[in-house]
């Protein structure tokens, strides 16, 4: 018998029950929307250096993974006055733009993780508010192109970003994990807004992940892994009582073997903080370069 409902009503209870079902099945589907973003190797992690300490963090970054970098220069990146040296290291594990303020850090300026690169930045900023971000710095010109900051809920900022002539970087080796710690009480709504945004699925969601990956022997936490079109994302789920220097991250870079990895940043200056340890399937360890960029190193092997 044919049904009595009309068929704009049976779609909609189709995308309520999608919904119903959860943040990341709900919101996957999203991926089959044409992506804004143009490749993982445009994916910079926003590394803000201490003054005066650009050369050594790249010279130290450049001999532990490799790569080369851009010409420093002397720049305004904000839409208020500021001046900064700006520097772009393309690393076969990831691109930094990294930042060595001459002047004061105009707010909010620093507490965004990221930069992507958008094929359309209006529209990334309008798929952003759709998706339930915050735009938190409106689309502003920088001297390469324009550039917007928005917040997701959970308080996670990410900047975006279009250039006038594109870029025109190599493909990674590896590409890098984004580790971005939420407020358990805001996992859902970070996700809903962070999926429907990225195009992103979710790899795998334990919610008894092993605590020791945070140096929590004992314990467990939420952590979800997702890909899509902007990269890699660890998304970790937190009570916020963490041992120093978690949640201090901001990337996570996979490497052929932790141990010898550890060993070259020891010998270009840089700090082992945590680990190595292995736990969730990887050998991991935090360490800070020169600077005081701090990441997470990892390698699929662990045991070794």
């Amino acid at each position: 018998m044919r049904s009595r409902f009309p068929v704009r009503l049976r779609l909609a209870a189709l995308a309520t029950a999608l919904l119903a079902l959860g943040p990341a099945t709900g919101l996957t589907a999203q991926a089959a929307e044409p992506t804004i973003a143009v490749g993982t190797q445009y994916d910079t992690t926003h590394v803000y250096v201490t003054p005066g300490a650009m050369d050594a963090f790249v010279t130290s970054w450049e001999a532990v993974f490799g790569g080369h970098h851009t010409q420093k220069a002397l720049v305004t990146v904000t839409p208020t006055p500021s001046r900064t040296y700006s520097e772009l290291v393309l690393s076969p594990v990831g691109t930094l733009s990294v930042f060595d303020y001459q002047t004061p850090a105009p707010y909010p300026f620093g507490a965004e993780r990221t930069g992507w690169l958008v094929k359309d930045l209006d529209r990334g900023v309008r798929k952003a508010e759709q998706a339930g971000a915050a735009v938190v710095v409106a689309p502003f010109d920088d001297p390469i192109g324009r550039d917007a900051v928005v917040q997701f809920p959970g308080g996670i900022d990410a900047q975006l970003y279009w250039h006038t002539t594109p870029p025109s970087y190599p493909a990674l080796a590896t590409v890098p994990e984004n580790r971005l710690y939420v407020p358990a009480g805001s996992l859902h709504a970070f996700l809903r807004s962070y999926l429907r945004f990225t195009g992103g699925r979710v790899v795998s969601d334990d919610s008894r992940a092993p605590g020791a990956e945070l140096g929590l022997p004992g314990s467990t936490y939420h952590r979800i892994r997702i890909t899509g079109p902007f990269g890699d994302t660890a998304v970790l789920a937190t009570d916020g009582h963490l041992p120093y220097p978690f949640g201090r991250e901001l990337t996570g870079y996979q490497v052929d073997d932790l141990t010898a990895t550890l060993a070259r940043a020891r010998t270009a200056g840089a700090q082992v903080l945590w680990g190595p340890q292995t736990a969730g399937g990887r050998d991991s360890a935090l360490v800070q370069f020169p600077g005081g960029y701090l990441a997470e190193l990892h390698d699929l092997r662990p045991g070794r």
